[in-house]
C-alpha cells in the first residue's frame, strides 16, 4: 500500500508541471549509453510518448557517438576530438552519415512501438539545417582557429519542417547532419544541433542526455543549478572540459536566445526525462541565466544554496 501511495504522490507532484508546459515544445538530445542499453532505450521511448500524450511536444535530436566509434574502428580509421568535437575527414563523414541514418530509423521505430507517431529526418531534409564549416577556437583568442574537417556550424534552421510535422501530430526525430549552400555535407555535434533547433523554435526546454550525472564542480560534486556567467568561467579554467564543453556552451547560447530552461541529465537513469521534468528536485543540472534564477517550482533546488553556483 505504501508503494502505491508514493506512486500516487509522484503523479500529484507532476500535475503542476503538466499544466505549466502543456502545448510547449521540448527539444531533447538523445545519445550516449541510453542508446545502447535495451531497458534505457525502452524507458526513453516511453518518456517521449508520455510527454506527447500529456500535450507536451517533444523533438528528439539524436547522436550516435559510440556506434560511430565502433564503425570507424572496423574501417581502420582513427577517432580524434578537439574540445569535444569529432575531427571529420571524408571517410569519417561517410561513416557518420551511415550510422546516423540507421539509428534514426531505429529510434523512430522504437517510439512508434510505444504508441507514438514518430517521423525520422536528417538536417538535410527540406533544408532544415543549413551549415558551414566550423573552426574551433580555444576560448582565449590567442591561438588561431583549428580546422577539424567536415564539421558544421549551424547557419540556418528552417522551423517550418518541424511545424509541419508537429501540426500533423508527429514526433520529429532528427539526425544531426546538415549541408552547406554549396552542397557539402557536414557532421554537426548533436548537442549543438539540439541547442540551435531549440533556439530557432523558442522551445520551453532544451534537455541534453549524457553519460554522467550532470555538470560537476572541481571536487566532482554534482551542480544542481548553474548560472551562465560562472559556467563560462568554468570552461575557461578547465573545470568543465572535453565533451561537456559543447553541452554547456549550447545551453548558455540557447538561454541567451530565449529558450526557457536548459538541462544536462544522466541518460543512464531510467525515466531520467520524467524525473527531471516532473519532480521538484530534478536529477541533473539546470543551467539558468542570472536574471532568471531558479524557477519557484524547483523548491528543493532553490533551498539548497550549495547547489547553486554563482
Amino acid at each position: 500500500m505504501q508503494d502505491l501511495i508514493e506512486r500516487a504522490q509522484m503523479l500529484a507532484e507532476a500535475l503542476p508541471y503538466i499544466r505549466r508546459f502543456r502545448g510547449n515544445t521540448f527539444v531533447i538530445k538523445y545519445g550516449g549509453h541510453a542508446m545502447l542499453d535495451p531497458q534505457l532505450r525502452e524507458s526513453f521511448a516511453q518518456d517521449v510518448v508520455l510527454l506527447d500524450a500529456v500535450g507536451i511536444k517533444p523533438v528528439v535530436v539524436h547522436g550516435g557517438g559510440p556506434q560511430i566509434n565502433q564503425l570507424i574502428d572496423k574501417l581502420g580509421l582513427k577517432s580524434r576530438f578537439v574540445r569535444g568535437m569529432r575531427v571529420t575527414d571524408e571517410a569519417t563523414m561517410e561513416a557518420v552519415e551511415m550510422v546516423l541514418q540507421k539509428l534514426n530509423k531505429e529510434i523512430t521505430a522504437m517510439i512508434s512501438r510505444q504508441g507514438g507517431r514518430a517521423v525520422g529526418i536528417s538536417g538535410k531534409d527540406g533544408d532544415f539545417l543549413v551549415a558551414h564549416k566550423l573552426l574551433i577556437k580555444d576560448g582565449s583568442g590567442k591561438s588561431p582557429p583549428v580546422d577539424i574537417g567536415l564539421v558544421g556550424e549551424v547557419a540556418e534552421v528552417n522551423p517550418a519542417v518541424l511545424t509541419t510535422l508537429q501540426d500533423a501530430g508527429f514526433i520529429p526525430v532528427i539526425a544531426p547532419v546538415g549541408h552547406g549552400r554549396d552542397g557539402q555535407t557536414y557532421n554537426i555535434n548533436a548537442d549543438v544541433a539540439a541547442g540551435e533547433i531549440a533556439s530557432a523554435i523558442n522551445a520551453a526546454k532544451l534537455i541534453l542526455l549524457t553519460d554522467v550525472e550532470g555538470v560537476k564542480d572541481k571536487d566532482g560534486s554534482l551542480i544542481s543549478l548553474l548560472e551562465a556567467t560562472p559556467a563560462k568561467k568554468m570552461i575557461a579554467s578547465g573545470s568543465i572540459s572535453e565533451g561537456m564543453i559543447p553541452k554547456v556552451e549550447c545551453c548558455i547560447e540557447a538561454l541567451a536566445a530565449g529558450v526557457g530552461a536548459a538541462h544536462v541529465i544522466d541518460g543512464r537513469v531510467r525515466h531520467a526525462l520524467l524525473l527531471e521534468i516532473f519532480t521538484d528536485a530534478g536529477v541533473g543540472t539546470e543551467v539558468v541565466n542570472r536574471a532568471a534564477r531558479a524557477p519557484r517550482s524547483r523548491k528543493n533546488r532553490k533551498s539548497d544554496s550549495r547547489a547553486l553556483v554563482r
